[in-house]
């Protein structure tokens, strides 16, 4: 029987530090195992969970789906950043067969992504006028694993600047219908507007949220809905503003607006409860294996390490229903050569990945 020893600290939640642990039949335990002739393997370094980026698109490139090779990669490349959680917020492609990979990351998937008619970037999403989205949530809630996907604003060409997509009632039955095959619904949210109508008409979740303000975080805090806020996907705003400029010049004022208070927009909403995690929205146009450089700018945003950490790590797990560093769980982990929480840079230099209890190469 092969046996890792994990010697600590073993961090299995943001105060609660053990000394040390180990793997047994791919399983945590903190019981010294005693079998004979066991085949003992030492990883010394501060164990965390494995890391989460809870919103990414695997098996999605620019312009769609992408082949089963590019996939492969694109998840390898997440776990070798230490991403072993992963919360697809909408993929074109069947990605089923990672499921059959131990060397590959976990995926909880929301399915396609549900737009308005040429509201949205080309080729991602199911496009569907309002009448027909509760159907099609309740489509791809039975498809998904736990979640659904609705792009709630994007630029309206007509206006020349960033609009909802959806009226307040057609929110409510979407989410309705979600919750009604035991799913929960996200949406995608880059403006103010349509803010309010998603947070009452029972969204679990908001994508991106730079247009949150203090009326909306203090509804949003209220509600429990959490924030993912991809503050490495809004740092590409002033290239969008740019292109756009002469077209929709509302539009790109507008969204330079939005990134210049991001940061202050995600330490308002974490300062008042709002559950914030930590995602990239890598796959359709940042690469994959980016959740490192995201747990980075939430500090950088003012959260404290330790929030910032918690945000792609136990908090992460719990929110998804994943197993953390108790005993019998899966053992996926990522040993750091020091305290993450005193140190978020020893994250960019994993001395092991540890994915179904098989040790493997770290990127670091």
């Amino acid at each position: 029987m092969d046996v890792l020893h994990l010697r600590g600290p073993v961090l299995v939640g943001p105060e609660d530090v053990r000394v040390e642990a180990w793997v047994v039949g791919g399983r945590i335990t903190f019981e010294r195992p005693t079998a004979p002739g066991a085949d003992v393997q030492e990883l010394r370094g501060w164990v965390l969970p494995g890391l989460v980026d809870a919103h990414c698109h695997v098996g999605l490139g620019p312009g769609g789906a992408v082949d089963a090779a590019t996939t492969e990669q694109q998840a390898l490349t997440d776990r070798d950043s230490g991403a072993l959680l992963l919360r697809d917020a909408g993929s074109a492609a069947d990605t089923r067969w990672v499921d059959s990979r131990p060397d590959l990351p976990r995926i909880l998937r929301a399915g396609r992504h549900l737009a308005r008619t040429r509201r949205y970037l080309r080729g991602l999403a199911e496009e569907l006028e309002p009448a027909d989205l509760p159907a099609a949530v309740r489509e791809q809630a039975r498809r998904g694993d736990g979640w659904v996907k609705v792009v709630g604003d994007w630029i309206d060409r007509d206006s020349g600047d960033l609009a909802p997509c959806w009226d307040a009632a057609t929110l409510r039955a979407a989410a309705e219908a979600a919750h009604g095959e035991g799913a929960r619904i996200t949406a995608h949210q880059f403006g103010e507007d349509g803010v309010a109508e998603l947070i009452d008409a029972g969204f679990d979740g908001i994508e991106h949220g730079t247009g949150l303000t203090a009326a909306t975080i203090a509804r949003a805090a209220a509600a429990g809905v959490v924030v993912v806020p991809t503050l490495v996907n809004i740092a590409t705003f002033p290239g969008i503003a740019e292109r756009a400029e002469g077209r929709f010049p509302r539009y790109a004022a507008h969204m330079r607006a939005l990134h210049a208070r991001r940061r202050a927009t995600v330490r308002e909403a974490w300062e008042a409860g709002v559950p914030v995690r930590a995602g990239t929205d890598a796959g359709s146009v940042l690469p994959h294996g980016l959740i490192v450089e995201e747990v980075a700018e939430l500090a950088a945003a003012g959260l404290p390490a330790v929030a910032a950490l918690d945000a792609a790590t136990w908090a992460a797990r719990r929110w998804l229903g994943a197993d953390g560093l108790q005993e019998g769980a899966d053992a996926d982990l990522v040993v750091c050569p020091a305290d993450p929480r005193a140190d978020l840079g020893a994250l960019r230099a994993l001395r092991a990945v540890v994915l179904r209890g098989a040790p493997l190469p770290a990127a670091g």
